[in-house]
């Protein structure tokens, strides 16, 4: 019986993982923080068409107004009552938020103008209403 010998070049190395999980796991986390959150309507809505539209994707928070006069928010219908309380706790949470208000082509103009002056009244500045690029509505 012949017995053999380990020498340190025999040997098989692995390559050591270590540091490029734990690099992985920081650049996650680091994604994960400098997200920005975007608060979706959760319903489709007709827009408009306007000759001067513009491709906007800079809204953080879309408001939706159907054209039965029903706000949606957050993939949730709202009242315009609680519209401005909502704003504020997200404003305060987010102070540079924008708004984009998803108006379908059928809804009242009047119920637009009181989802803007509620957005406007809970702190948010920028307030922008969505239209699709075209010839006119």
């Amino acid at each position: 019986m012949q017995h053999t010998r380990h020498t340190p070049e025999s040997e098989d190395h692995g390559i050591d993982l270590a540091p490029m999980l734990d690099f992985t796991i920081n650049l996650l986390i680091f994604f994960i923080i400098t997200t920005s959150f975007i608060k979706e309507a959760g319903i489709t809505v007709f827009k408009p068409l306007a000759i001067t539209a513009e491709n906007r994707d800079s809204g953080n928070l879309l408001i939706a107004v159907r054209e039965n006069g029903e706000i949606w928010m957050d993939r949730h219908p709202v009242e315009v009552r609680e519209l401005r309380a909502l704003i504020e706790r997200l404003h305060i949470e987010r102070p540079d938020d924008t708004v984009v208000i998803l108006a379908d082509k059928a809804s009242r103009a009047g119920v637009v103008a009181k989802v803007m002056d509620e957005v406007r009244l809970g702190g948010i500045k920028e307030v922008a209403i969505a239209a699709d690029p075209g010839a006119g509505g």
